[in-house]
């Protein structure tokens, strides 16, 4: 489960590295690689951030439901 928070830190790494898009070309509609590509990853981080969320969310319900009466007799 914990595998999955290291997927929050794609989108760093890909924007964090400049020198790796910091280029005119391709380009694409009009626009030079250095707008696309961080452009693309906005989509990007909010998938992967929605992941993450719908796993954590469904590990935190199953931590909550247990036996009735907190399994205490």
């Amino acid at each position: 489960m914990r595998a999955l928070w290291l997927l929050l830190l794609v989108p760093y790494v890909g924007l964090l590295w400049v020198p790796f898009y910091n280029h005119l070309d391709p380009r694409l509609f009009g626009f030079p690689l250095f707008y696309w590509y961080q452009l693309l990853f906005v989509p990007i981080t909010a998938g992967l951030t929605y992941i993450v969320y719908l796993a954590v969310k469904d590990d935190a319900l199953g931590r909550e439901s247990g036996p009735p009466g907190g399994g205490r007799h």
